[in-house]
């Protein structure tokens, strides 16, 4: 269903006189008096639904949770990689804090009518930073985090010298998870990176400690190759898993439906969209350099009114006109 089609119930008067027509035709989602969406219970009723898994666009930032939905996405994926890379133009190497992800995280749900999964990282220290964690994203508005076992500072999971705490303060971290959550619905999501320093085994082992512990969701990650996924989703079938469409990453590129066939329950594609910001920005640039202005580059860019259609102007010029 089209979410513009509850956009009415904000009582909002006539529309403002412009070309654009209605700013809910414009592909705008979220507007800006609607009532603050149920995003976990939105996504825990697509995670019960049986028709393949969800697929959830990595984003960064506001802007791009906008366009997200406006492709047509069932929920967003907030990238702490890219989130690292667009606060600090720098590597996911446990670089951000608690406040910073959170406050990206705010940002984000605001902008959008989806729900939001955030990268929570750690947890940002011990079992009771674990607690303050998952209260922070809960009252940031976010449908479910992933928490990791990885050792302070961490890195992100497709890069090379990771380490990981004791199986045990795994384990613990996700009671306290648990116990720190309000809504039921709160989707908590464990993901172990034992593989690369141990083995799939070890993985496994924590996967199924986390599980029985309250974890919703298991996120094994950068399994290498596709007999260790075989392995592990035949391990633990019935379990939600979560598969990391890692762009570039050491996990293999299957297909929607070879991953469908695998019986995984989500996908995330973290850094597809700050991937392709990146190249359009580097092309821009080289472009507006060799020509001194953008007078050729802005024939590949949206036109102005149309960018200003997308993050909402026509809402603001009517609602301008209903309450001057």
């Amino acid at each position: 269903m089209n979410p513009l089609e509850t956009a009415d119930s904000n009582g909002s008067g006539g529309l403002a006189a412009r070309n654009v027509g209605s700013w809910r035709d414009t592909g705008v989602m979220a507007d800006l008096l609607r009532d603050s969406p149920n995003g976990p219970r939105r996504f825990r009723d697509l995670l019960s639904a049986t028709d393949g898994p969800i697929t959830l666009p990595g984003c960064y930032d506001a802007l791009g949770a906008r366009l997200i939905e406006q492709a047509g996405f069932d929920a967003v994926y907030m990238t702490g990689f890219g989130t690292s890379a667009s606060l600090l133009g720098r590597p996911d190497v446990g670089l951000l804090g608690l406040a910073e992800m959170v406050d990206n995280a705010r940002r984000i749900v605001a902008a959008t009518d989806l729900p939001v999964i955030a990268d929570a990282d750690t947890g940002y220290g011990n079992q009771i930073n674990v607690v303050r964690t998952v209260q922070a994203y809960e009252q940031a508005g976010v449908a479910g985090i992933h928490l990791e076992d990885q050792v302070l500072p961490k890195k992100c999971g497709h890069m090379e010298g990771k380490v990981v705490v004791p199986r045990d303060e795994f384990v613990g971290k996700i009671e306290a998870a648990v116990a720190a959550r309000r809504d039921p619905n709160f989707t908590l999501i464990a993901r172990t990176d034992a593989r690369a320093p141990h083995d799939v085994e070890e993985a496994l082992a924590r996967g199924r400690a986390a599980h029985d512990a309250g974890a919703d969701v298991l996120f094994i990650e950068a399994l290498q190759n596709q007999d260790e996924l075989d392995y592990v989703t035949h391990e633990l079938a019935g379990i939600p898993l979560v598969f990391n469409w890692a762009e570039g990453g050491k996990t293999p590129p299957l297909t929607y439906d070879e991953i469908s066939a695998l019986g995984f329950s989500m996908i995330i594609m973290p850094i597809s969209t700050l991937l392709s910001a990146t190249r359009a920005m580097q092309q821009a640039l080289a472009q507006i350099k060799l020509d001194g202005t953008p007078v050729t580059a802005v024939a590949s860019m949206p036109a102005f009114d149309e960018f200003t259609d997308l993050i909402g102007l026509p809402e603001v010029v009517e609602l301008e006109q209903r309450f001057s």
